[in-house]
């Protein structure tokens, strides 16, 4: 019973240093390994941002808020 109890200790210390990386030395919380935390929080603000805006969008059309001749005010552009 004691040498599992030592297995399954030595089993969650190497999973738990296993995937740690340099940016949790720095106590970057949020971070993936391809975004910091502050990168990774400014996309997420952005996108909600971008959400909020086509919601008010859905409901100016719904309520019929618009005059009719507008086409889109959405310029969207693709980037090839």
């Amino acid at each position: 019973m004691k040498a599992l109890a030592i297995a399954a200790l030595m089993g969650l210390t190497l999973l738990g240093t296993a995937c740690t990386g340099p940016t949790s030395l720095k106590n970057d919380i949020g971070a993936t390994p391809a975004y910091s935390s502050r990168e990774r929080y400014t996309m997420i603000g952005r996108n909600w941002d971008y959400d909020g805006k086509q919601l008010m969008d859905d409901i100016d059309h719904v309520l019929m808020l618009r005059p009719a001749s507008r086409g889109t005010i959405w310029n969207v552009r693709e980037d090839y």
